[in-house]
């Protein structure tokens, strides 16, 4: 029978670490300045978030979100020992796009040197589910023989459209930029605990304004319509978020996904190695696991390094730890994510 292995694994993350006491006195530009410019603190971000700093890409212009995957996405070519070359699906995560269109997914497969290859490429906007998302995909694109190595890149570069103030601080201190990839191919297996076990992906579009980004409405015309110097219009420009709304939503999904996982495969925690959940907010992720009765010992974050990365956390979060020694390969693992849309879900897999 063939079933999905996961080949690879790698993961990317700026040089520069922006400290929360730093992130309070940073300009629009990522410059510190001597006065404050955010009314924060090392103590109400930690307590709120549990995160202690992120990473930012340089912003001198040059980088873009392709350029976090392309480093992920060598890295993870690197550790399955395959070359760009036989890559014959790419499936792109992301809410920050490198520009409106094309998609992200055809400018990687060209940084990669493989875009004479034709290979196939899909660009998802599920935001913060889009792991779980991506992997449904690349699951039944395995399963049927359609493609065998599917490169599964998250990605975001988030420094360059917060609001650097403190009117956009509940969101502006959430998020950072990284990348997370994955190569996957088929294997020939009777184990039904081999590989990718289960996927299982849900939308609920009532929520879908709980969390948005309106800077590009097609309703309008033009549909950029915002003056970016004019305080009291551009609050379209950065991402909006109903803290509450989203904090509630999140923890029943994730904590419903989880529980639904583990009786849709028959499986217990004694079956599973490591619990990685999104890694939106650590309270989010520890109310999940006192609910859903989840090993704490079981559990794997990164957020207090990185922040919020979006559609990369879960791949990034897996290959942080297992650089640090902790993951190790044949460990079994659940994953349960939550994003805007609202989307949610939850797999489990083999490394």
């Amino acid at each position: 029978m063939i079933r999905t292995k996961i080949l690879g694994l790698g993961s990317y993350v700026p040089d520069r670490v922006v400290t929360n006491e730093e992130l309070a006195y940073l300009d629009d530009q990522h410059v510190r300045q001597e006065t404050l410019q955010t009314e924060t603190s090392d103590e109400w971000i930690q307590k709120r978030t549990g995160i202690r700093e992120r990473r930012y890409v340089p912003n001198d212009g040059t980088w873009s979100t392709s350029d976090l995957a392309l480093h992920a996405a060598k890295r993870a070519l690197t550790d399955a020992n395959i070359d760009a070359s036989e890559i014959d699906c790419i499936i792109f995560g992301t809410l920050s796009p490198d520009m409106h269109f094309p998609g992200t997914a055809v400018i990687l497969q060209k940084k990669l040197g493989i875009d004479k290859t034709g290979c196939a490429c899909f660009d998802i906007r599920q935001q913060c589910s889009s792991f779980v998302y991506a992997l449904q995909m690349a699951d039944a694109f395995v399963r049927t023989g359609m493609y065998k190595r599917i490169l599964l890149i998250g990605a975001e570069l988030h420094s360059h459209s917060l609001d650097y103030t403190t009117r956009g601080r509940d969101v502006m201190v959430l998020f950072g930029d990284g990348a997370g990839a994955m190569l996957l191919g088929p294997v020939e297996s009777e184990d039904p605990r081999d590989g990718v076990m289960y996927t299982s992906a849900h939308a609920d579009g009532s929520g879908a304004m709980d969390l948005y980004l309106g800077l590009f409405d097609i309703a309008h015309r033009p549909y950029l319509f915002i003056d970016p110097k004019d305080r009291e219009t551009n609050r379209g420009m950065y991402p909006q978020m109903d803290g509450k709304r989203v904090f509630l939503n999140a923890v029943r999904a994730m904590v419903m996904s989880t529980q639904a996982a583990l009786a849709n495969t028959g499986m217990s925690w004694d079956d599973i190695q490591w619990f990685v959940p999104h890694q939106a907010n650590l309270r989010i992720n520890e109310k999940v696991v006192e609910v859903a009765k989840i090993p704490p010992e079981k559990v794997l974050n990164t957020i207090q390094f990185y922040g919020n990365t979006t559609a990369a956390t879960v791949p990034l979060t897996i290959d942080h730890w297992r650089r640090e020694g902790k993951v190790k390969k044949g460990d079994r693992i659940l994953s349960s994510v939550f994003g805007s849309g609202f989307t949610w879900g939850a797999a489990i897999f083999t490394i």
